[in-house]
Parts: C-alpha cells; structure tokens; sequence
C-alpha cells in the first residue's frame, strides 16, 4: 500500500474512532460500502459481508416500546409553538402547473440545476435562457413547475413557459383595462401581421392596421406600432391586436367637432379615402362623405379615377346632409359655373365645332364639345348620299370630329350637329346630271323582292322598280333577272331632289314591244302554250316572246272546276282563242272551250260573265271573237 492510502485510511480510522459506541449501527449505515483488512492492506466490498438478516441479534440494541409509552411521552416531548411555526414555515406549499421561485445552486454546459425548495431539485435545458441573459449561481428565478416527478423522479421545470405565463398574464391586464402599449411587428402572413408582444405571438389584421386601405402592408415590417387587445381566446391563447381603435378614438373628437359645424353649402378640404365604381369617399377629418360620381363633373364620367386619385387632396362643398343616419353628400361639379348658361352665346346656329366621339348608338353619335355640353350627330345628318343604319359604321369611341351646330334646345340642353353640311350637296346639280331619258352605267349594290339598287357614282344610287325590268316577262323576284354587283345600263325615269329618289328603268333601254304583239296577238287568233301553273280561278300558260297567258275558269261550281282540273298537269300544251290582251299587265287572256260551261245555253252567258267582272280596260277593250258572237245568236234564235 502506498504512503498516500496509508494515510486516507488513518484518517478515515480515526474519524471512525470519535464516533459513539452506542450509535454502531447508525455508522455502519453511514460508512462507505467498503471493508479494510490492515493486515493485508486489502480492500473488499460490501457485498462480501455476509449478514444474517434474520437472526434476532441484529435488533439487541433496539429498544421495544408499546403504544402508550409513545402516548405517554407525547405530552412530555411537545414542541415549543414558535419552533413548530419556523419547521411549519419550511414547509413550502408546491404544487404542479404554477410558476415558482427557484434559486440557481449548478449548472453545466447543457443544464441548469434550480431548487425550489422541494426535496429535490430540477434541471432546465440550457437552451430556454438566452446567449446573454444565462443566471449565475445564486440567483434567483421564475420557472414553470410542469411535473413534480417524470418517471426518473426528478422534477420538470421550463423557464420558457414561466416567461410565457407571466407575459400572458400582462397581455389579460391589458386586454381587461384596454390600455395601449407598443409592439414590434415582425412578419407578414396571409390577412395581417404577426407582431412580438413581449415575446409572444400576436395577429394584427390588415384591415386594423390604419382607417385608410393600406397599398404596401411589406413597409410596416420591423417597425413598433401602438396597439390594444380587442380579442383574447385563453383556451387557444390567441391574442389579436388593433392600431385603427387608436385613430377612430382620436377622430371620434374631430367628428363631433365637424358635425356641430356642418351645414350645407360649406366647402370644404378633404383626402381622398377610397375610390369605387359609384363615386369617391372623402375624409373630412373624423367622419367620411360620398362624392357621387354624377357629382364630379358636368361632363360625362366612366370611371372616378379619370377625375381623382387615392389620398389626392381635393376641394369639396356639402350638398347634403343626413343628420340622423350622419351621411354627408359632396359635390365637386358644384364648384363651377354649369355649362349650359352661355351655350347659345359660346355655340351659335350655323358655327363650326369639335368636339370627341363619348356614345354610339343606332341613331346617332353623341359628341362631348366641352365638360357637360354635348350634341348628337344624327344618322340622317352623316351623309348627303349613304344610307348609314347605325354611327358605328362611320364612327368610333373617342374619336376627333368636326361638325356643324344646327340647332339647341337649352331648356332641353340639347344639340344639333351636322356632319354632312361641311360638304357641298351633290343632290344640287342632280337634275342637270342625271336627265330623264338618258342612259347611264351603273353597279347592281342590292336587290329586294320590289326592286334593284343600282349605284350610279360614289354615293348616289337609283332604284329599278321589279315591274321595270322586263317588258313582257312576269318577274317575281328581281333575282331572276340580274344579279348583286352586276354591271348594268339603265334609263333615268324619274329624279326627286326634295326626295333624293332617283327612279330607273331596265326595260326603258329598249322599245315597248307591245304596240307590235297587240298587232300579233289579235282578239280571236288561236294560240298554243304550256302549262306553268294550275289556280283556283284558272291557268297559267307560257306563249312565245316571253308572254303569259291566262285561261280564266266560268263554271260557279266548286266539284265540277275540280272535274276539268283533273284533266290538265303543268307542262301539258293547250289550245285557246285570244280574248283579250292586257300590256299593263303583262298578260294574254284566252278562251279554252272545254273549261268553259258545258251546258249550251252558257256560252253566251260566259263571255259576258268574263266581261262583267273586267275593270275598265287599261289599254284595250275586249274583242268578242265572232265564232262566239254567232255561237250566242243562234242559240237565242233557237229559244
């Protein structure tokens, strides 16, 4: 054994020796679990003790007493009171979930050791105390009591969460007094900030921010801002905060201030607040007026941000005032002078104007001249020679035009402009132009079911009538004879300049054909032609040089017309005596015997039934064929 553990083990001798004999059993307990063999100078363990722990020497030295000795002894042993008051003091009232008091006694790279005067200590990480705020032995602490014993028995304790408790329980103080304090804000999210109340977490909601919209919410990041608490969820600890409280509180003075003041017809500063499709809010300082959008100018307005713009400062005069539901009317137009009074004076009857395109419709284009006075080019007013059925077709939003004034209503604040009048009327020298009688070249540009437009120039243009296109054809639809954008030569008819009407003729550009076929087709000849139509009151047969004849049915009888009708088909050829020929209307009337009556007393009463419902001849009288004349004088002689 060396010299150094020769002199331990004499001190731990003789430190054993001053104990008191009548306590060994005490200092076994207390004596390390080690045995010493002097002779040997060896070291052995307790575990090579062996101990009978249930021979009844070991409990010699123990005194046995019974229950009446400790009753007995309890009134001879009592404690003195103020010494019990001082033990029952030590005694500190711990339980979990609460904040404590805690005195640093230890601490290590990773933990700290707190007492908390409980019969054991406890260990906090040493991460929940900041780089620069790290306690020294000795001091004391708030901390957390979360569980009295884990499974290891030792005491949990959280710093944090005694720093949060206490911050919580300031932030309830605030929200119950409704005291203002300063913040950071320290993020944007999604609606609002996240602004660091004294470490914990607090949401300012963008629309509580200021009382005017916020454009750039990044330009209040890392800035203190004044708050109060208007919500606190203690179940979820979630504090939202308001710095717009703050102003309405300090505007709510103004606006008492502006509403005893308040009276119609004032003007007014205010700051453009916020800008909507139906008008402006104004900020009067304490209380918001609507500029309506009617109200911002005399002209006309698509939008308020053609006038204002947001947090412009502008000068308004009150309009209207609802005391009851507190709603103030502004007005800007109001300002100045309506443009209506000198209208007459600044636009006279006949002066020439511009003035930008601001409304198209079917009728006409609107024209702004100035802010509030506008005039309506009519459709009719556009052109001396198109047609126009809608201003779009010439016309434009916003574009430039210059015009001629033709007239103003001022009571009905209405203007009259011309378009057309800045130019010379070609309808002026049209009757020299355009002769009856003479030929001209023109372009087929339309054709109706009653006629054809032809354009004989730029902007001028005549109409054939369907019944001036052929001499002697039927023609049903224009169509049948020319077609769109065909280039034609036609006759002048007719020309109306009061009218602006110029009437042409296809047929005219050659000789009337009929003076000959009335010579051709004499009353009484007998004609073959084929049928093209079966009617009701007779048929319709194709003669030559383009000719219609008309077989008109005499027989009253329903069933027996149906009876003869059965007999003939469209493109069967029939034979018939010409009765009548009619120019004007382009038709040859002829007499088929078979369709007549066939009782023999009728044929007489035939041609006078067909002569009795004839008008009075247009161009020729009817020819009764002297077979049919003879035929009736027999058949009276006979009676």
């Amino acid at each position: 054994m060396s010299e150094e553990n020769k002199n331990e083990l004499t001190i731990e001798e003789e430190e054993v020796s001053v104990s008191d004999s009548s306590n060994d059993s005490n200092i076994v307990d207390d004596l390390p679990l080690v045995t010493i063999d002097n002779e040997n100078d060896n070291v052995s363990s307790a575990s090579d003790i062996q101990l009978d722990y249930l021979n009844p020497k070991l409990f010699e030295d123990i005194r046995t007493v019974d229950i009446n000795d400790l009753i007995s002894s309890a009134d001879e042993s009592s404690v003195k009171d103020e010494v019990k008051e001082q033990y029952l003091g030590s005694i500190s009232d711990i339980s979990e979930n609460q904040v404590l008091s805690g005195r640093v006694i230890g601490m290590n790279e990773k933990e700290i050791l707190i007492d908390i005067g409980f019969k054991s200590e406890g260990m906090i990480n040493r991460s929940e105390f900041p780089e620069n705020a790290v306690p020294q032995i000795g001091d004391q602490i708030d901390v957390y009591l979360e569980y009295l014993e884990d499974r290891n028995g030792n005491l949990v304790l959280s710093k944090e969460k005694a720093d949060f408790m206490r911050n919580w329980k300031e932030i309830r103080k605030y929200y119950d007094t409704g005291e203002i304090f300063s913040c950071k804000i320290v993020k944007r999210i999604k609606g609002g900030m996240i602004v660091d109340i004294n470490g914990l977490p607090g949401f300012l909601p963008g629309s509580q921010i200021d009382v005017r919209p916020i454009k750039d919410f990044d330009n209040f990041l890392d800035k203190d801002i004044e708050v109060r608490v208007v919500k606190l969820n203690e179940a979820r600890k979630n504090i939202v905060v308001s710095h717009k409280v703050i102003i309405e509180d300090s505007l709510q003075e103004k606006r008492e201030e502006f509403l005893a003041d308040i009276e119609v017809g004032h003007i007014i500063e205010g700051r453009v607040k916020n800008i909507t499709d139906f008008g402006v809010f104004i900020d009067l300082g304490g209380i918001d007026g609507l500029l309506h959008i009617t109200d911002l100018s005399w002209g006309r307005v698509n939008h308020p941000s053609e006038i204002v713009e947001l947090d412009e400062t502008i000068t308004v005069k009150i309009i209207d005032y609802d005391e009851s539901k507190q709603r103030v009317s502004l007005g800007l137009k109001q300002l100045m002078p309506h443009p209506w009074e000198n209208v007459q004076d600044t636009y006279p009857i006949g002066s020439k104007v511009k003035g930008k395109i601001v409304s198209l419709t079917n009728y006409g284009a609107f024209v702004e001249l100035e802010a509030g006075v506008e005039g309506l080019i009519h459709i009719s007013e556009m052109s001396w020679t198109r047609h126009i059925k809608n201003a779009s077709e010439i016309y434009s939003i916003a574009e430039e035009v210059d015009a001629e004034v033709l007239a103003i209503d001022k009571d009905e604040r209405k203007i009259s402009l011309g378009v057309k009048q800045l130019q010379p009327d070609p309808w002026d020298d049209i009757q020299e132009k355009y002769i009856v009688g003479t030929l001209h070249k023109g372009k087929i540009i339309n054709i109706t079911q009653f006629g054809v437009f032809v354009e004989l120039e730029d902007g001028i243009e005549g109409l054939i009538h369907v019944s001036d296109l052929s001499w002697t054809k039927i023609i049903r639809h224009p169509k049948e004879v020319v077609q769109k954008d065909e280039d034609i030569e036609v006759s002048i008819i007719e020309v109306s300049r009061d009218k602006r009407k110029i009437s042409l003729g296809l047929k005219q550009i050659t000789e009337d054909p009929w003076p000959d076929l009335i010579k051709k087709y004499e009353t009484g000849k007998e004609v073959t032609g084929e049928i093209i139509k079966i009617l009701d009151k007779g048929i319709i047969l194709q003669l030559d040089d383009d000719l219609e004849g008309i077989v008109p049915f005499s027989t009253r009888s329903s069933k027996s017309r149906k009876e003869k009708l059965s007999k003939y088909n469209s493109g069967d050829k029939i034979t018939g005596l010409v009765m009548e020929v009619k120019p004007d209307d382009k038709k040859i009337v002829v007499y088929v015997e078979d369709l007549s009556d066939q009782k023999k007393s009728s044929s007489k009463d035939d041609v006078e039934d067909y002569l009795s419902g004839q008008d009075e001849p247009a161009a020729q009288k009817i020819e009764i064929p002297d077979e049919l004349t003879d035929k009736s004088s027999e058949e009276e002689s006979g009676k």
